[in-house]
């Protein structure tokens, strides 16, 4: 049993080991999925934390967007079964031989799930309005603009919309996958000036209203989020079946790990993201249980330590210049046993990463650029002794040339297992060459709340990022002038020159049509990052989930459920 847990279970071909039913399966997508009927049977899911807000236009964090996301709709959006765009709330589409003028036609008879009738009105008033809007400060503006400037929408009637773009934006289509919001619903707080309140976690759940699959029912803070089927939503199944066929979804709150992995073993949760160490406690209590293993691979997930270097942050000042020093921060990386974490937190189903892009985006990644950054200890305090580190007072922790100790307060989310393993392996081997390291879990919300607002108090976090098939949906972390540039956020103008080129590559990227230089664009600016380590990369799992088996039509991928409103309980 501790031999399969540093496997990957995939190189495992029994279906049934020493009595266990838990089936091991790679997913394969069919032509269609199985066609059956809408259900009352009720599916539940994990949520890790309660949501910060219930608007998608002010979401940063995936508490959030795990409880809203399908409550609403975009003009497109991405199969992930092919990764290729497809139609949602626009039907069709076409483009200027420039692509700077693109004309979209919407679907006729899509309600809002109040009833209401959805309308170009909506859509205009959704990027004119709200994300273009200057004093409401929505993460999804970054995405949307072009060299800095944002697209005009206008409406040419009902049912048919007109973006003009002041420049050819390769990325311009996928950018439309971001959620359209209710013009009769949310123009008051717009006009009124507190769009921030709007929406927020105690707003009822029939005051939230979208166009997508389903709707909020009810939201108990610490418990549960329920869902219920949107009786307005436009898709059908070929037998003119109103989707998804599960017309109830219970999201229970269970911000532990082994908590989780305890409801689903006794049935109480149907679908659980797994690691390895839960991947052995399912060999060990499952028993007889009916259960499958999906293998996912590796996930476009980022875990990094990053170091504040915000100079308007509530930090001691000695501490920026640490933080801001390239060599301090490969001195840290020298130190972080990548290997050995992937081996001991993750069990090895996880790969090591010394870069901004994971092994699972294949048109991005390349090794070649991002060699291996051995765990060298030696060589992490030889680094830090040449910018004036040393033990002054030998009582084994290293000053600074002006005397301040070199001690640091390490965060991370609170219930995180493996990252909270990860900041212990860190803070041992930090101690090891003279570093005193502060570890402090904390609730995910709150350290949120410090990494993106004012004063910036924090000084060090290991932290994730989910990441995206186009990097331009991430230019809003890897560019200076990004709420998610994690060290040093919404610069005015780059605070150093390796962040103007970062800028300058991925802006010449957004609007090179030519997919080949598009990549190597992309692939120069990651380069720059690996080599400047803003964040010292860690690792990214490999992605398990369980299912029990009366969960019918599943097909998972890394970039989300493939066919999901068709998924059914038997």
């Amino acid at each position: 049993m501790v031999f399969l847990s540093f496997v990957p279970f995939y190189l495992t071909t029994s279906p049934s080991i020493r009595g266990e039913k838990i089936t091991f399966k790679k997913v394969s997508f069919p032509p269609a999925p199985e066609i059956f009927e809408p259900t009352d049977k009720v599916l539940v899911v994990r949520l890790a934390s309660d949501p910060k807000t219930l608007n998608p236009a002010l979401v940063q964090e995936t508490s959030s967007s795990a409880v809203i996301d399908s409550l609403f709709s975009g003009l497109v959006k991405i199969d992930p079964k092919t990764l290729e765009v497809k139609p949602d709330l626009a039907l069709s589409w076409e483009h200027s031989r420039d692509g700077k003028i693109w004309t979209f036609h919407l679907r006729k008879g899509v309600r809002w799930s109040d009833g209401k009738p959805f309308s170009a009105d909506d859509v205009v008033f959704t990027f004119q309005e709200v994300y273009f809007n200057p004093k409401i400060p929505t993460p999804i503006r970054d995405t949307l603009l072009v060299e800095g400037k944002p697209f005009k929408v206008e409406k040419i009637d009902n049912y048919t919309v007109r973006f003009i773009l002041p420049k050819t934006f390769a990325p311009f289509l996928r950018t439309l996958t971001v959620p359209i919001l209710p013009k009769h619903k949310l123009e008051k707080f717009v006009k009124e000036g507190n769009f921030l309140s709007a929406w927020n976690v105690d707003t009822p759940p029939k005051e939230i209203v979208g166009t997508g699959p389903y709707r909020l029912k009810e939201y108990i803070k610490g418990e549960r989020v329920v869902w219920e089927a949107n009786p307005y939503y436009y898709e059908k199944d070929p037998k003119g079946n109103r989707l998804p066929y599960i017309k109830t979804k219970v999201g229970l709150i269970v911000p532990d790990p082994d908590t989780a992995l305890m409801k689903f073993t006794v049935g109480e949760i149907h679908l659980l993201g797994i690691g390895a160490k839960e991947l052995l406690t399912l060999f060990v209590k499952a028993k007889e249980k009916p259960i499958s293993v999906y293998d996912l691979g590796a996930t476009p997930s980022l875990t990094f330590l990053v170091f504040n270097q915000n100079p308007h942050a509530d930090i001691p000042k000695y501490k920026l210049k640490w933080f801001r020093n390239p060599k301090f921060r490969w001195a840290i990386s020298y130190a972080v046993d990548r290997v050995g974490i992937v081996n001991l937190v993750y069990g090895g189903l996880a790969k090591p990463l010394y870069a901004p892009v994971s092994p699972a985006n294949k048109w991005i990644y390349d090794p070649k650029l991002f060699p291996p950054i051995p765990y060298d200890l030696k060589k992490a305090k030889q680094l830090l002794e040449e910018i004036g580190f040393k033990d002054r007072d030998e009582d084994g922790i290293l000053e600074d040339p002006q005397g301040h100790k070199l001690e640091i307060i390490l965060l991370t989310n609170a219930g995180n297992k493996e990252r909270e393993a990860i900041g212990n392996i860190i803070k041992q081997d930090l101690e090891k060459i003279g570093i005193r390291v502060y570890f402090q879990p904390l609730d995910f919300n709150n350290l949120v709340r410090l990494l993106t607002t004012p004063p910036y108090r924090w000084e060090a976090v290991i932290i994730g990022l989910t990441g995206s098939v186009d990097p331009h949906f991430g230019r809003n972390v890897w560019c200076s002038w990004g709420s998610l540039h994690m060290w040093y956020p919404l610069q005015k103008k780059p605070s150093t020159p390796w962040e103007a080129r970062v800028d300058q590559l991925f802006e010449e990227a957004s609007t090179t049509l030519d997919p080949e230089r598009r990549k190597k664009l992309y692939q120069q600016a990651f380069r720059i990052i690996y080599e400047e380590q803003p964040m010292v990369f860690i690792a990214t799992p490999d992605e398990l989930l369980a299912s029990w088996n009366f969960v019918k039509n599943l097909y998972p991928s890394v970039w989300g459920f493939w066919k999901p409103l068709y998924m059914y309980l038997k």
